[in-house]
This record gives C-alpha cells, sequence and structure tokens, in this order.
C-alpha cells in the first residue's frame, strides 16, 4: 500500500464516528422537515428536485462528498490556506456588494445560473481559520493590546463589509467568538462590561429616564461599597443626593424655572461628583473614580441607544425589538411570523401531531417555514419529544467539538475548534429561540435543517475540518 494510500486509511480510521453520525441524524431529520414544511399533493415525491427537498437531496449529496473529501485531505493543508482563504473570501464578500442579489432587503447572494449562493456563509469558516493561525502563532499574547487589535481587525473586517450587505443576522454570528476568546484566557471583565451593556440595552427600554437614572445610581453605589466597604457611608450618601435633588427641584420651582425630576437628581449627582473625586483622589482610592466614570458612561450609553433606535435602526429592527420585550403586539405585521410559530409548536403538545399532519405547516401559517423557521415544523409535528431530541442532538455535537478542541496538542486545532462550537451554538439558541419569542428575529439559519445549499454545505465545512484535525492528532498519539 503506498504511503498516501495508507495515510488517508488511517485518518478514516481515527475519525470521530459518533459525531459523524449525530451530523449524519440531523441532516436527515432536517430534510425530513423541510419535505413537511412545503409538502402538497401536487409533488408528493421527496425526491423531487423541483421543489425544495428535492434540491435540498442534492445539497446533502454535495455536502456528503466534501465531507469525505476534506477527511482524505492532509490536516496541514488548513494551516497553510488560512490566510489565503481569509483574503479570497473577503473579496467575494466585496464583489457581492456590486453583483449580488438583494433577498429580503439584504444584498448578500450571488446567483451562479439557476443556483443562488450566500457568501457569508463561507466566511465564517474562513475567519475561524484565520483566527487560529494567529492566535496559534508562538509570538501571540492574548494579553497584548497590538495582537488583539489584530484579532480586532480578523474579526472586524467581514462584520463591516456584511453589515454594508444590510445583513444584521450574519454579522452577529461573529460576536460568538468571544467564546473562544474566553477559552484562550480574554479578560474577564471584558464579558462583565458586556453583560452591563445589554443590560443597559434592555433596560432603557422598560424603564422611564428617571427611574433608569436612579437605578444606575444604586447600582453604581452599591457595587463601589461591596469593593470598598464603608456600608454607611454610602447611605449617607445617597440620602444627602435625595435631599439634595429636593432642594434643587424646590428651588427651580420657586424661581420659576420649573425642571423635571431627571433634570434635579442628574444636577445633585454631577455636583456630588466633584466632591466624591477629589475624596477619592486625596485618599487613593482607585476604584470609587472607576464607579464615578462607569455611571457617567452608562448614562452616555443609555442616551445613546435613545438616538441609535430612532435614527439608525430600520423600522423592522425597531419593531421586533419593541414586539420582543413585549412594549408593542402586532400579531398581524411585525409579530405575526413569531406569534403563528410559537402557536405551531404549542399545538404540537408531548408528541406532536404527526409526519406530515402539521395543520400550521400545511396551510403555510408560517412564513419562510422551510428556512428561518423551520423548528416550528419540528415543535408541530414531532412535539415536546422531538423537539427535545433536536436539541439533545445538537447539545451532544457541540459538547464533542468543545471535547475535540481539549484534546488537541496545539493551539491551531483547539481555538478552530471552539470557533466551530462557538458559531453553532449561536445559530442553535438564536434560531430556535427566537422561534419561541425569547430571541431577536435575526435571519439565521438553524444548522442542518434550515433549507438551502449555502448554509448545509458551510457548516459541513466547519464541522468536517473540526473532524480531520481531531483524527490527526489521534494519528499522531498511537
Amino acid at each position: 500500500m503506498r504511503s498516501s494510500e495508507r495515510e488517508n486509511s488511517l485518518a478514516l480510521g481515527r475519525v470521530d464516528w459518533v459525531t459523524v453520525a449525530v451530523y449524519a441524524a440531523l441532516v436527515l431529520m432536517g430534510w425530513l422537515n423541510i419535505y413537511a414544511a412545503v409538502y402538497d399533493d401536487a409533488h408528493a415525491s421527496i425526491f423531487d428536485i423541483g421543489q425544495r427537498y428535492g434540491m435540498q437531496m442534492v445539497w446533502i449529496g454535495i455536502s456528503a462528498f466534501i465531507a469525505l473529501s476534506i477527511l482524505l485531505i492532509d490536516d496541514k493543508y488548513y494551516h497553510v490556506l488560512a490566510y489565503p482563504l481569509y483574503w479570497l473570501s473577503l473579496l467575494l464578500l466585496i464583489g457581492v456588494l456590486f453583483f449580488g442579489k438583494e433577498v429580503h432587503g439584504a444584498k448578500s447572494w450571488i446567483e451562479i445560473g439557476p443556483v443562488a449562493l450566500q457568501p457569508t456563509e463561507f466566511v465564517k469558516f474562513t475567519t475561524a481559520l484565520a483566527l487560529a493561525r494567529y492566535m496559534s502563532s508562538y509570538t501571540f499574547d492574548i494579553h497584548r493590546f497590538g495582537d488583539l487589535l489584530r484579532v480586532g481587525a480578523i474579526l472586524g473586517l467581514p462584520v463591516a463589509i456584511v453589515m454594508l450587505q444590510n445583513d444584521t443576522g450574519s454579522a452577529l454570528v461573529y460576536g460568538s467568538f468571544l467564546f473562544m476568546l474566553f477559552r484562550e484566557g480574554f479578560n474577564g471583565w471584558v464579558y462583565v462590561a458586556l453583560f452591563l451593556v445589554i443590560s443597559l440595552f434592555v433596560l432603557s427600554f422598560l424603564l422611564e429616564p428617571t427611574m433608569l437614572l436612579i437605578v444606575l445610581i444604586l447600582v453604581c453605589v452599591a457595587g463601589e461599597a461591596a469593593t470598598n466597604g464603608l456600608w454607611r457611608s454610602k447611605a449617607i450618601y445617597l440620602a444627602g443626593l435625595a435631599l439634595g435633588a429636593i432642594l434643587i427641584y424646590a428651588g427651580a420651582s420657586l424661581a420659576g424655572v420649573p425642571i423635571g425630576w431627571y433634570a434635579a437628581i442628574l444636577s445633585a449627582v454631577v455636583l456630588s461628583s466633584a466632591a466624591v473625586a477629589v475624596y477619592a483622589y486625596r485618599y487613593k482610592i482607585r476604584n470609587t473614580l472607576t464607579f464615578v466614570l462607569l455611571f457617567f458612561g452608562s448614562l452616555v450609553f443609555t442616551r445613546t441607544i435613545d438616538y441609535v433606535f430612532h435614527n439608525v435602526m430600520q423600522i423592522h429592527q425597531q419593531k421586533r425589538i419593541l414586539d420582543l420585550l413585549g412594549l408593542e403586539s402586532d400579531l398581524k405585521h411585525w409579530g405575526y411570523n413569531v406569534n403563528q410559530s410559537k402557536i405551531a409548536i404549542g399545538s404540537g403538545g408531548f408528541s406532536g401531531k404527526g409526519f406530515l399532519e402539521g395543520t400550521q405547516t400545511k396551510f403555510n401559517f408560517v412564513p419562510e417555514q422551510s428556512t428561518d423557521f423551520i423548528f416550528c415544523t419540528v415543535g408541530e409535528e414531532w412535539g415536546f419529544l422531538g423537539s427535545l431530541t433536536v436539541v439533545v442532538l445538537f447539545a451532544i455535537l457541540i459538547l464533542r467539538l468543545i471535547r475535540m478542541g481539549e484534546r488537541q496538542m496545539e493551539p491551531f486545532g483547539r481555538i478552530y475548534c471552539y470557533c466551530v462550537a462557538s458559531i453553532f451554538l449561536f445559530h442553535v439558541a438564536v434560531n430556535i429561540g427566537m422561534t419561541i419569542g425569547i430571541m431577536p428575529v435575526i435571519g439565521i439559519p438553524l444548522p442542518f435543517f434550515s433549507y438551502g445549499g449555502s448554509s448545509l454545505i458551510a457548516f459541513t465545512v466547519l464541522l468536517f475540518v473540526a473532524v480531520r484535525l481531531d483524527a490527526a492528532k489521534r494519528e499522531l498519539s498511537i
């Protein structure tokens, strides 16, 4: 047997076949649900390539061929080709801006004859490779600002181009790489700050400005007290702040210049902040200054949100946020998809209505049911048991990817596997979350389930390169 044949045979022998089996099960279940989602009596054959389920069968065949090819290719090529593939994919993304086709407001598709491809799906793969290549270099240090800046550039370039295509949902997927960065030792305070930003974003819609201001004051004062102690002095400060706000409010009213409570409280905070800053500087209490800056930064951020929401976001994005937070309910327009999806999933009950028996599915009540909202077909026809099975399979897949990453001996493989796990986790959580109304509708596919050749091939490539890197590790360990 020649050496190349022996290496290929060895690679196949060391493949994680449990992961491959989970992949095959998900793809098969996805195909059956696409069939159910677009089924009608006039086109009953599941092999009719004139229908979406027939075309998906073709894409499944192509994906299987690609998966096998990846397993037979030497794993070293993924390291060597990481940068060239990344730059090539960026050029392709830029080309979409000029020659692409607009679908649902996003110019992110390229038509090649009868086939339409979405390059942004493949850029996730090349970005993961590029990150793994750069972050696995011997000189890389995740705590060095220059290195972090380059990581930000690798992530930021595709995000910027995808945003220019008006595909916000695909751009948000790149935020999932924060999970990989956390594994590699990224500063944990960044995640605390991110949590605070998300919390402020939500609270800015749920609370009136005055109440939000009071909440910010209480959180910052409590945080400073928890850090430095002296709770009694903080209680005295809050009492003095309240008294000052009352005096300012009353004084302005008596002077014939009535102001609202928001302005009165903010004025008291500004006046007291100077004294607090001097006190902290004199006694060298750095944390106090940190919380003062945190308060004013949060205040500016909340005011910025209002401007961005009304002047930058598009009307459909505004409505989806308001609908998600329960501030508006428009079941005939902006909230129609999610409402019908929840009805479909809820009607499935514990064991579902049965394959091809879903009424919401059969009568097309849910738009985009074979793509973004494919999970509601699972919920209606397979019920809670079927939905749980799908979620468990995805959980197994993601956990095995993490396991693959942890048993890698080189940083390149570990970083790549974590990138793939992050992408899958984001897609699954957001897609399923939006079909049950706990996540915003941002239009991203459910891996291996949603109809589409681009997404199926891209997710297959993402997964099987990780499987190949894992097989290479096992080859070296024998």
